[in-house]
């Protein structure tokens, strides 16, 4: 008989498969589990095998993120980066810093700065020109929808109060028309096409940073959300090719090619190129990402209704469809035909029932394939449109830290949506009531890549112990997922969604060896602890690729 490379042992397993959702040992040979349970793993211990005794701690399939941006979030942590940051003050603060630290940079360049620290979400170019002198600064906020520029930076870019909105976005104005500083979506362009390109070395250096961070929160594979030149961070897919083919990629990873919103259907052999050029060891870009709208506090994510004013009157603004519906109806039936998966970013109900509209109309052309399309965010879902996940069979892919009161829910949310819409967001309990495959991301470096916080909140639909930012009660307690589902969408469903669940995503004799370790098991304590859990281990084909102190 042979033995086993490495057995785990003395605490529970969750397997994320509803057959055998719980266990007591694994083993594992040649990065594949080859036992699971106690009897089945006792007498593949051998002289070489490695025992990881768990003490009573949480075996889990490693954990996937069905929307996140590594390279970039990587990237922020080599530039100015705000994420950690809560105040103004603290922002201009380290910016200054920053810059006298890099008087050689042609760009301050940075971001991950809050809209909840500043009023009506919408800093000015006149509090960064302070701190940044006459070098042109650009800082995208953490969502990435919106961008703090100073003045050299408006100058460069030629924008001043003369200067047209474009078609997908914004130019935050004062009161006489100037310019004041943050620039809405697309107005981002007018700027980011002026910075300097990040050379391939930076990105490759950025990559394995951001996977370094991700491994350490118990990530074994994700789908990256755009691959393609957009933003101030410049195409992460050779990256991905360089660190795939030096072995240096660790984690298995699905790219999404970036749909030009811009563009029509032209651009189809383009993402056609594309998928056969990025494709090299655990990475494979076979997703297609379609950003439907913005987002709902600068009032560009796309609405049924319009927004209201504040005082519960409508506006005459009902947000942005960024790819006309007519274009969508035709390019989604398009990608599906060709065996593409559509990545779907939508926030507003009217962006989300657009997208649900195109898979219907690709279903009528082609058939039902097995390409599992997904909306990511899902902030708003009209009623209505919670049966056609699973009637359609798209996939809700979550960011459920999100699905909280905080801040910018309070202040730059709620007065804006009214009534019945704000009681519509983040729907996860009736969409996995109405039998919807939920797959689960973070959107970092939008918000912590740490699946056990979002987890948390999925389940006290209230934020985790050190991401709270205020005391509130429960957002909407209603759509509360369990603990159990929670745990299955951030594994076996995201693995489904990224086309890896033949072999990861649960732990179950013959699949790989992706693992996590937890420093506790989160059943075994009140719902309020969930958060508090932490990855201690993180395997890749039975090799160990992160490790805490006290492991």
């Amino acid at each position: 008989m042979s033995h086993a490379d490495l057995v785990f042992t003395g605490g529970p397993v969750f397997t994320a498969n509803t057959v055998r959702s719980r266990a007591s040992a694994v083993a594992v040979r040649g990065g594949r589990i080859v036992a699971v349970g106690e009897g089945e793993v006792q007498d593949l211990v051998g002289p070489s095998t490695e025992v990881v005794d768990l003490r009573g701690r949480m075996l889990l399939p490693g954990f996937q993120d069905a929307h996140v941006h590594p390279v970039w979030g990587g990237l922020d942590m080599l530039r100015c980066d705000l994420a950690e940051l809560t105040t103004a003050a603290e922002y201009l603060d380290t910016i200054g810093r920053y810059a006298t630290e890099h008087p050689d940079e042609e760009w301050i360049l940075g971001g991950g700065w809050q809209m909840s620290a500043f009023p009506g979400g919408t800093p000015t170019a006149a509090a960064l020109d302070a701190v940044t002198g006459d070098r042109p600064a650009f800082f995208p906020n953490r969502d990435g929808h919106g961008a703090w520029v100073n003045s050299a930076a408006l100058c460069v870019a030629g924008i001043d109060r003369d200067s047209p909105d474009p078609d997908d976005g914004r130019i935050e104005r004062g009161a006489d028309g100037a310019p004041s500083g943050t620039l809405h979506e697309g107005a981002m362009g007018l700027v980011n096409r002026l910075l300097p390109e990040e050379p391939l070395e930076r990105l490759t250096e950025a990559l394995l940073l951001g996977q370094r961070y991700l491994h350490s929160f118990g990530i074994t594979a994700w789908q990256d959300a755009i691959v393609g030149s957009y933003g101030d961070a410049g195409d992460p897919g050779p990256a991905y090719l360089r660190a795939a083919a030096d072995g240096t990629l660790t984690a298995r990873v699905v790219g999404a090619i970036w749909w030009d919103r811009t563009k029509g259907l032209e651009q189809l052999p383009s993402i056609l190129e594309r998928r056969t050029r990025y494709r090299g060891g655990r990475f494979t870009a076979t997703s297609v990402k379609v950003m439907q709208d913005g987002v709902a506090e600068n009032f560009t994510a796309s609405m049924l209704e319009p927004y209201c004013d504040g005082h519960g009157h409508f506006t005459d603004n009902s947000g942005i469809s960024f790819v006309a519906p007519e274009v969508l109806n035709e390019a989604v039936p398009l990608l599906d035909a060709e065996g593409f998966q559509v990545h779907f970013h939508a926030i507003g109900d009217r962006a989300v029932r657009e997208c649900l509209d195109a898979v219907e109309h690709a279903i009528a052309r082609n058939g039902r394939r097995d390409n599992r399309h997904h909306i990511a965010h899902i902030q708003v879902v009209h009623p209505e449109d919670v049966p056609r996940f699973r009637e359609l069979g798209v996939a809700a892919n979550m960011q459920s830290l999100w699905a909280t009161y905080e801040p910018q829910m309070v202040d730059l949310t709620l007065p804006f949506l009214g009534d019945p819409r704000s009681a519509w967001q983040y729907p996860f309990g009736d969409l996995a009531r109405a039998g919807a495959v939920l797959a689960a991301g973070s959107d970092w470096s939008v918000s912590t890549p740490d699946p056990m916080a979002a987890i948390h909140t999925a389940v006290n639909r209230k934020a985790a112990p050190g991401h709270e930012e205020g005391e509130y009660d429960a957002f909407l307690p209603e759509q509360a997922i369990d603990l159990a589902t929670s745990l299955t969408a951030y594994t076996a469903g995201s693995a489904w969604v990224n086309h890896l669940d033949d072999v990861t995503g649960t732990i179950e004799v013959g699949k790989l060896a992706d693992l996590v370790v937890l420093d506790r098991d989160p059943f075994a304590g009140s719902a309020d602890e969930i958060g508090a859990a932490r990855a201690l281990q993180t395997f890749v084909e039975g090799e160990r690729v992160y490790a805490a102190a006290d492991a």
